[in-house]
């Protein structure tokens, strides 16, 4: 009666909570193992550990010192805090709006958003998929913008950033695929600007070995309640209370508190996430994400026709999350959740980008009408082939429903 699958489920083991709590203990000397780390990551001594994304991009920022008031062209969606941290720097996000087939920034759109004061486009590769970067490198290059990809929600393995990007970000984070519970491994192409990254992130402070010990503990008991009884316990109760499970879930994951956030971001990794990061890069599970792949490919193949998955036209994609476009996201999620599946409007944390003042040429449309029709359904290989069947099933008919409510003369039946 309670069971209910998780809409996501965490990219770790068991046993790899246990490496990370026995990293706490025993884990030292945080620039030996980043030196060794960043080697793995990039013999051609590209890379940068950092304890987050959002702090290897600030520390980009801080390094770059780029002029105030200059403009950085970005996906149209993205994570709320890339923007709140170019605002941060005094500088300008300007979205471009997205093809809504293949999640990539329109470039006829771009053309006419370069002004004298645009200097950097940062794109971000969204819900496990990649965006072609070679149309994206000629306009950069065209323009003359550096060129910043987000690769959050994108690591696949053997791919660790486009060689035509001056900077590639890669987040271990909790949600995030080979998760290492924090952390992020950045390619930067130009040997100046890492010199002057690596030293201004030596004089920030080191992330203690008990904040790093709560995270572990935390997404622990998160993968623990996670389990399909668990988790439908706990969102009968919410549903009994009244309280929003949405909400819950959501805060539940989140990596920074709310407030002033650069002083949060201003902390080099610690040892023990620098040791569990390398030790996840070793013992990936490519086969994993294999299957994972193979589930959101037969899920999509199987979509009834009133669906359509965000980025179906993207050269590749692991499904990461698998965001459907619907005319009615609400009536699809109660359908799904009365299957015995969570599905939600926010699993992920991107938002759409508003236009800056006196830009109305900038409006992401498309983007926006995409956002509020998205749903987000689980498509991980640990889902069992049946909830997978009635997914489809349930989407069937939240189909019908609809076409019965927009049947003239029609009444809708709860």
């Amino acid at each position: 009666m309670f069971t209910l699958q998780p809409r996501h489920r965490l990219d770790i083991r068991l046993r790899d909570f246990a490496y990370a709590l026995i990293a706490v203990a025993w884990a030292r000397k945080p620039e030996r193992l980043s030196a060794r780390l960043e080697a793995r990551w990039s013999p051609g001594g590209q890379g940068l550990a950092c304890r987050s994304v959002r702090s290897g991009f600030h520390l980009l920022l801080e390094s770059l010192a780029l002029p105030a008031g200059s403009e950085v062209l970005v996906s149209a969606v993205t994570h709320p805090d890339m923007v709140r941290i170019l605002e941060a720097h005094g500088l300008v996000a300007v979205p471009v709006d997205l093809d809504v087939a293949t999640l990539a920034p329109r470039l006829d759109l771009a053309e006419r958003l370069v002004t004298p004061r645009t200097a950097a486009m940062l794109v971000a590769h969204l819900f496990g998929g990649r965006l072609a970067m070679g149309p994206l490198a000629a306009f950069a290059e065209r323009n003359r913008l550096l060129l910043w990809e987000d690769c959050a929600q994108a690591f696949a393995g053997a791919h660790t950033g486009d060689p035509m990007a001056d900077v590639s970000m890669y987040s271990f984070g909790a949600l995030k695929t080979c998760t290492a519970l924090g952390g992020a491994l950045l390619n930067v192409q130009d040997p100046s600007l890492l010199a002057r990254m690596r030293a201004t992130q030596f004089r920030w402070r080191l992330q203690s070995r008990r904040t790093y010990a709560e995270s572990v503990l935390k997404f622990l008991a998160f993968t623990l309640i996670t389990r399909p009884f668990p988790y439908g316990v706990l969102a009968a109760i919410h549903g009994a209370l009244g309280r929003d499970f949405d909400r819950t879930v959501n805060t539940s994951v989140k990596a920074f508190r709310p407030g002033p956030l650069l002083s949060q971001l201003e902390a080099r990794p610690s040892a023990p996430l620098l040791a569990m990061l390398a030790y996840r890069l070793r013992t990936f599970d490519d086969a994993r994400l294999r299957r994972r792949a193979a589930a959101g490919e037969w899920l999509n193949a199987r979509l009834p026709g009133h669906l359509t998955l965000a980025g179906h036209q993207m050269e590749s994609r692991t499904h990461w999350l698998f965001p459907i476009i619907s005319r009615e996201p609400d009536q699809l999620i109660l359908a799904c959740r009365r299957a015995g599946v969570d599905g939600a409007r926010g699993a992920s944390s991107v938002t759409v980008v508003p236009a800056p003042a006196g830009r109305p040429e900038a409006d992401p449309v498309a983007a926006r009408q995409m956002m509020a029709g998205l749903v987000f359904l689980p498509a991980y290989p640990e889902l069992p082939r049946r909830s997978l069947v009635l997914l489809v099933e349930a989407a069937e008919g939240a189909g019908r429903n609809l076409r019965i409510t927009r049947r003239p003369g029609r009444v809708m039946q709860s």
